[in-house]
């Protein structure tokens, strides 16, 4: 496998990839298009002595051909290389039909300059080797074409294997610059796929740093807390004071399952992102005065998934933000799943978000949401704050399964 098909097995460097071929596709494009039109007006302007009709039926034809490419789907951008063959025929056809023609013609001298378009367009190609598909019967064409114009212009031979040569020279320059764009290319897809290597060791660094913190309170403060509840029950002097300090290890302990259940759900692996999200929700809400909603409708119960650790961590931090920043009410929390990709939206009707104060604490260093959105993003997915119309926040967090 290639280095090219390797790093394109990862969502987001496909997604660059696709992009740079998508750039090289419009170019292709808008180069046919000047092509097809170059023909059309050679072919009007200075006809053939004979069979005109005939070169401006191709003409024409390639033209339109040339118009219903710029109209392929996006899905059929890899095998748009075999368009470039049909360049080479539609030109090498008119130009033989009108080399033909008559003794004394510029049809032809005219219309074969347009070879030197086709090793460009096969130039915005990633892939090296169909550029050496296309240069090749390319200057095969244009040599033919000119032993076949030379009935017209009476070009001598010298001329034409010089003129060839330079098409040579030129179509040699289209490989390289083709080779250049790959390595580029592939430098970019390396990089990419560091930076989403890095990102993933340190999302499971930060688990597992979460998992042990949960398991020290779980293990300590949490032990000692209820070692006093029960050392409680015994000592009754003082009912009043013993209700006080009930009541607030009460409350310690609750809080401190609440931590550890927001650090590392074991509700999330046990039964899946639903469960663990609506959990996350309503201790939010409980513990700062919140009225919640969940919507879980359109997700698979008891169903595991690539996307439950990122989103949970996602919806924890703008969970977070909601409570220190949107001096919101209400936060409402919807999860779907469809057609392969999880979606997730939070609405606060909060104060909502200024991008400058946003933009100012990242520089600050407060780079948890920022952190979460590249997190996000390496693996395939996006992360969007809207301000609503009147007041509030939307975020939507989007992340395709694996």
């Amino acid at each position: 496998m290639s280095d090219l098909a390797r790093l394109s097995q990862e969502p987001a460097i496909r997604r660059i990839l696709l992009e740079h071929a998508s750039r090289g596709v419009t170019v292709q494009v808008v180069l046919r298009c000047f092509l097809a039109a170059f023909v059309l007006l050679v072919v009007i302007v200075v006809p053939p002595a004979r069979d005109a009709p005939a070169c401006l039926a191709i003409a024409i034809a390639y033209l339109t051909w040339s118009a219903v490419v710029t109209l392929v789907p996006q899905r059929l951008i890899l095998y748009i290389w075999l368009a470039l063959l049909v360049d080479v025929v539609a030109l090498t056809a008119v130009t033989t039909i009108a080399g033909l023609s008559d003794d004394v013609s510029w049809t032809a001298d005219i219309l074969i300059t347009g070879f030197f378009v086709l090793p460009v367009l096969a130039a915005t190609q990633l892939r090296p080797w169909i550029c050496v598909a296309v240069v090749v019967p390319t200057v095969a064409a244009f040599f033919w074409s000119a032993v076949v114009a030379q009935r017209a212009n009476g070009e001598p031979w010298p001329s034409v294997l010089l003129r060839t040569l330079v098409l040579v020279g030129v179509g040699i320059g289209c490989i390289l610059l083709t080779r250049l764009q790959r390595s580029r290319v592939d430098a970019i897809g390396d990089l990419a796929a560091d930076r989403s290597a890095l990102l993933d060791e340190t999302l499971q660094v930060e688990d597992r740093e979460r998992r042990t913190l949960a398991e020290n309170l779980h293990d300590g403060a949490l032990q000692y807390v209820l070692a006093a509840r029960q050392e409680l029950v015994d000592v009754r002097d003082d009912p009043e004071a013993l209700a006080r300090v009930e009541h607030a290890l009460r409350e310690t302990s609750q809080l401190l399952r609440s931590t550890m259940t927001e650090l590392h759900p074991a509700v999330l692996d046990s039964a899946g992102l639903p469960v663990a999200l609506r959990t996350l929700v309503e201790s939010t809400g409980a513990r700062a005065g919140l009225a919640t909603s969940v919507d879980i409708t359109s997700w698979p119960r008891d169903l595991p998934t690539s996307a439950d650790e990122l989103l949970f961590g996602a919806a924890r931090e703008l969970l977070n933000n909601v409570v220190r920043h949107a001096q919101a009410s209400r936060v409402d929390v919807s999860l779907t799943l469809a057609d392969g990709v999880a979606r997730m939206v939070i609405v606060d009707d909060g104060i909502g978000f200024d991008l400058d104060e946003a933009d100012r604490r990242v520089g600050e260093g407060h780079i948890g949401l920022a952190s979460r959105r590249i997190r996000l993003e390496s693996a395939g997915g996006s992360l969007h704050l809207a301000r609503g119309a009147e007041r509030g926040t939307t975020a939507a967090a989007e992340l395709p399964l694996r």
